[in-house]
């Protein structure tokens, strides 16, 4: 008896629906990223202020990221023909779109900061592993030789 031909599953009814979203917010939701568009939303802004408003970045991260977004359609790079030359960066109108999001979510993080931190605190009372004694502990770090 032949087993036949098995059909094949259609792609596009296997793919994830929330694939699309997950691909968009790894690209734009980053650490670095959402800081610098929503600095650069309020008109062209150049390096050092955006090094200066993005608490924390450093010139490397804050390089790779504005590229990042530069390629991803969200900030224009301008480069003003002066000595030296003047960059500025600029969210284009489908980073503007995003600008109104971001805000709402940064809200919500500031009004659930404490909060989140107290949840934190009482999840690691709560799941504090008791203490193990020194010589146990030594023993767990040493490799067994067999």
């Amino acid at each position: 008896m032949s087993h036949g031909h098995t059909d094949v599953t259609d792609q596009a009814e296997t793919v994830n629906p929330a694939c699309p979203v997950v691909e968009v917010l790894d690209r734009v939701a980053g650490k670095w990223a959402v800081g610098i568009l929503v600095a650069a939303a309020k008109g062209p802004v150049r390096f050092t202020e955006l090094e200066r408003q993005v608490e924390g970045v450093s010139r490397r991260m804050l390089t790779l990221n504005l590229r990042k977004l530069e390629r991803e359609g969200l900030l224009v790079r301008t480069v003003h023909p002066t000595v030296p030359p003047r960059v500025e960066y600029e969210c284009t109108p489908m980073a503007l779109e995003l600008y109104e999001t971001l805000l709402s979510l940064v809200s919500w993080a500031e009004r659930h900061a404490v909060d989140i931190a107290h949840a934190h605190l009482v999840y690691d009372t709560e799941h504090a592993a008791p203490a193990e004694s020194p010589e146990r502990a030594s023993r767990a770090r040493v490799p067994a030789t067999r």
